[in-house]
């Protein structure tokens, strides 16, 4: 009987943490607080859900690329192609951003006087990007019922008055991933808004300015 108690209360803590990726999304706070506990059996019973999150959301970050609109351009590609190099490009950017975005948000924790893991900096950014998740899942469907392959090409009829309001969706999705991140930073650290805005500017400025460079 006791040797089985561990396992029921970790599947438990699994189960609660698939209820805590919905409800992040309404009432942030109290989840991202939740990463306070930084055992290692509190990060496994979360792997899971982590992983998902950073897999889903990294589909729908290549999905919003410039390269994702321009795919069927080429005729030998079909829809087929698309979705295939859509699973394995978001697998691939999804990894990225959470080992390498991991890593630059920890350091932007750790100048601001973070004494937290690099584990858990990387379980706050996957659970900020769940509006990413969840894009992809409900805003990525309409799309495509409304306007199909034109999607993938470019000049297509999602170029119009509303490709523009679905555009402006997805900053939104961005901004609110953001707005998770400054949250989740706060709740964890139990640091004022100041400065947890501090520390999410310093992970946000690095990645654009790396951009902003490669364009010159």
């Amino acid at each position: 009987m006791s040797a089985e108690a561990p396992e029921v209360v970790e599947s438990d803590e699994e189960r609660a943490w698939w209820l805590r990726v919905a409800a992040v999304l309404v009432s942030p706070q109290p989840v991202f607080a939740a990463l306070r506990d930084d055992s290692d059996e509190a990060a496994e019973a979360r792997q899971e859900q982590m992983l998902a999150l950073v897999l889903v959301a990294g589909v729908a970050g290549v999905l919003s690329t410039s390269v994702a609109g321009r795919l069927l351009d080429d005729p030998a590609v079909d829809g087929l192609l698309v979705a295939v190099w859509a699973f394995i490009g978001g697998g691939i950017y999804g990894a990225a951003a959470y080992w390498l975005g991991g890593a630059l948000l920890y350091a932007a924790l750790e100048a601001l006087g973070s004494q937290g893991s690099y584990r858990r900096a990387r379980h706050v950014l996957a659970l900020a990007s769940t509006p990413l998740a969840l894009s992809l899942l409900c805003l990525w469907p309409v799309k495509i019922a409304l306007y199909g392959g034109d999607l993938f090409r470019s000049g297509g009829s999602d170029g119009g008055r509303g490709g523009a309001v679905f555009a402006w969706i997805g900053y939104a999705v961005f901004a609110w991933a953001a707005l998770l991140l400054l949250t989740g930073i706060r709740a964890v650290h139990g640091w004022t808004w100041a400065r947890a805005g501090a520390a999410t500017a310093a992970f946000v400025a690095l990645p654009a300015l790396l951009v902003a460079a490669a364009k010159l």
